[in-house]
């Protein structure tokens, strides 16, 4: 999706149809967009499971949805239309909507929905066949504020930490580009965080809404400060103000700066307190503990 070194040619444009495409779909999936970056040859997107929503939707708006990424059924389409049904075309309809409804809070088909048109368009405008992206994605768990954090600023310092922006407003196709100018322009509007993404709703407390645990004017103080050192590139140039969301979650600003340069390669599967991993490895029955080293070295 970037500039062809042999003919010159540039392919930028699609970079914008996975950012479109990515809010589009988050508007049919019970999944949240939390944060994403749209590089030249790959992407990262965090995203939020919300299983309670998807619950909570009645058979009609399970059809509705899923109708709006595939044709669907026959019998579904008479469902919506009100026709009559016998007992077992009733049962059918159900279990059909029981399978769409899992898929509709599954990361798999998320990104299937996601991966697979982008790739039709790209084939179309080369005029060819084939395969489009290398391979399958390859997702973590972030099981606590500490892990989720740190991958986020990962994430939306993509393109800083590649060269290709000097700040976080600068870096296109990204969702912190997105919150920085909605921040800047949304409060006259009464609205300064974007629409399509998870919003910040501020510390944990009690009757917590839906949302992500941190204020945004911290964490774009921390993507900020993080930035600015990863840029000067001076190893122990950290300077002593640090941003609210380390102090809270009590991170090594060492530890901070190797995990936003480092997460994806020093972490694989699950990411969290070693306590956490514990219980999860506990739960999925894994006979082994991968990543609890490095999970207790640096999210202690």
């Amino acid at each position: 999706c970037g500039t062809d070194s042999h003919t010159g040619q540039s392919y930028e444009h699609r970079r914008e149809w996975i950012e479109e495409r990515l809010y589009e779909i988050a508007g049919i999936f019970a999944i949240d967009v939390c944060a994403y970056a749209v590089m030249s040859n790959h992407y990262h997107v965090v995203l939020h499971v919300d299983r309670v929503m998807a619950e909570s939707w009645d058979e009609v708006e399970v059809i509705r949805r899923w109708q709006a990424l595939f044709t669907g059924h026959p019998l579904a389409k008479q469902f919506l239309e009100g026709e009559a049904f016998t007992k077992a075309e009733l049962a059918f309809v159900k279990e059909l909507v029981s399978q769409w409804r899992d898929r509709l809070m599954d990361i798999s088909w998320f990104m299937r929905c996601l991966n697979e048109p982008i790739a039709r368009q790209a084939n179309t405008e080369d005029g060819c066949t084939g395969r489009f992206w290398e391979g399958r994605f390859k997702s973590q768990a972030l099981l606590d504020e500490k892990a989720l954090a740190a991958c986020l600023a990962y994430v939306d310092l993509n393109p800083v930490r590649a060269g290709l922006a000097d700040r976080p407003e600068t870096s296109e196709y990204t969702s912190v580009q997105r919150r920085v100018r909605q921040a800047v322009s949304g409060h006259a509007e009464g609205a300064p965080q974007p629409s399509g993404l998870m919003p910040f709703v501020g510390n944990p407390r009690q009757d917590m809404p839906k949302g992500l645990p941190f204020r945004l004017a911290d964490y774009l103080e921390l993507v900020d400060w993080t930035g600015r050192i990863l840029r000067d590139d001076k190893r122990g140039a950290i300077p002593s103000e640090l941003p609210p969301i380390l102090e809270r979650l009590q991170i090594d600003p060492r530890y901070w700066l190797y995990m936003t340069q480092h997460f994806e390669s020093r972490f694989k599967g699950l990411v969290g307190a070693a306590y956490r991993l514990r219980a999860a490895y506990q739960t999925l029955r894994y006979r082994r503990t991968p990543n609890l080293a490095a999970c207790r070295e640096l999210l202690a």
